[in-house]
């Protein structure tokens, strides 16, 4: 093959995934949201970056305050039309937002994280829990 053919290349495959762990300190969210943004500018989705960032530093913090987990593990994953970003940890214990007329201060979290996202969820495993959320990658015209 020679010409413009060869230098083409199959799209990849694959979803493209970032992943990275924090020990349960009261930094952990802000690094987290400072990798996620990282990688989410690295590939192109400017766009989400502040919605992410309210995710994953509400899910990362909700691990820091409500689990003994030692490690917690953050990854975001590209697929064709949305991203998704798990936040993993070692308690079995799985997340429940709090009843609206008994937020205060606190507990809106997970309020926030299913306004944001197009759809969000946990689910428990033998050695812990995930709770994931996705956001929208592609636009839907009218």
């Amino acid at each position: 093959m020679t010409g413009a053919l060869a230098d083409e290349r199959a799209a990849p495959t694959e979803p493209q995934r970032y992943s990275d762990g924090y020990s349960p300190r009261d930094t952990a969210p802000s690094r987290a949201r400072r990798d996620v943004t990282l990688c989410l500018r690295t590939w192109g989705l400017d766009a989400l970056v502040d919605d992410a960032q309210l995710i994953v530093t509400e899910l990362v913090a909700n691990a820091v305050q409500h689990t003994r987990t030692r490690r917690i593990g953050v990854s975001v994953t590209l697929h064709p039309d949305h991203i998704r970003i798990v936040v993993t940890d070692t308690s079995r214990t799985l997340p429940a937002p709090t009843p609206a007329a008994a937020e205060a201060e606190a507990g809106r979290g997970l309020h926030l994280v299913d306004q944001l996202t197009t759809r969000w969820g946990s689910k428990r495993f033998r050695t812990g829990k995930q709770v994931w959320a996705e956001l929208t990658t592609i636009k839907l015209t009218p």
